[in-house]
């Protein structure tokens, strides 16, 4: 078997751990700044900026709907470039203000992409907003949860399930790795987390 692909890392200023409340406070920020907009349609880009878009939605009673724009095959980085998985339906945004949701902005590639395709298909008007962006990815989206240029833990995105139980995932692991960091059980969310605080020595 071929070793992991992972992203590089190595601009990150150090490591920020971001749990359940702060993700869901950040997403009531950015609902407030977005709400003057008033979207009639929210396109969340699969995975992860599902979480954000998924709550938008709630907050703002606008409808949802999921694209998938992305570097992986199954949670495996397998390209350079980001590519399209599932394109908007035209019928759903033609004519409508667009609101993309996307969880991270680096290059803003990925958004980019979706932001083109959306004012290809007659949006009438389309912003962008992120919950979290890299300093050099502000430039990707007219809102922005928090930006932050260190490497971030996101509650869904650093445990899998491996033999039964939970791990940190791979290129959490390789990313903490990056910035000096062991990672270990204390690292895990939840029950994982729990068992490690409770572990004698």
């Amino acid at each position: 078997m071929s070793q992991e692909s992972f992203y590089n890392y190595e601009r990150r200023t150090g490591v920020r751990a971001i749990d359940w409340n702060e993700f869901y406070a950040i997403c009531k920020g950015l609902a407030l700044a977005v709400a003057t907009y008033q979207p009639e349609v929210i396109l969340g880009v699969a995975k992860g900026g599902l979480y954000a878009a998924t709550l938008l939605s709630h907050f703002l009673r606008v409808d949802i709907v999921p694209v998938h724009v992305t570097r992986r095959v199954d949670d495996r980085v397998v390209a350079d470039e980001p590519f399209w998985r599932i394109r908007p339906d035209g019928a759903l945004i033609h004519g409508k203000r667009v609101l993309v949701v996307d969880e991270i902005a680096g290059s803003g590639k990925t958004v980019g992409l979706v932001r083109a395709e959306v004012e290809r298909l007659g949006a009438a008007e389309v912003r962008v907003a992120l919950a979290f962006a890299h300093s050099w990815g502000v430039d990707a989206a007219q809102y922005i949860g928090l930006v932050s240029d260190d490497f971030l833990c996101l509650p869904w995105g650093r445990e899998i399930v491996q033999e039964g139980g939970f791990v940190m995932h791979p290129e959490y692991a390789h990313g903490l790795r990056e910035q000096g960091v062991q990672p270990g059980p204390g690292h895990l969310l939840g029950i994982g987390a729990l068992a490690a605080e409770t572990q004698p020595g």
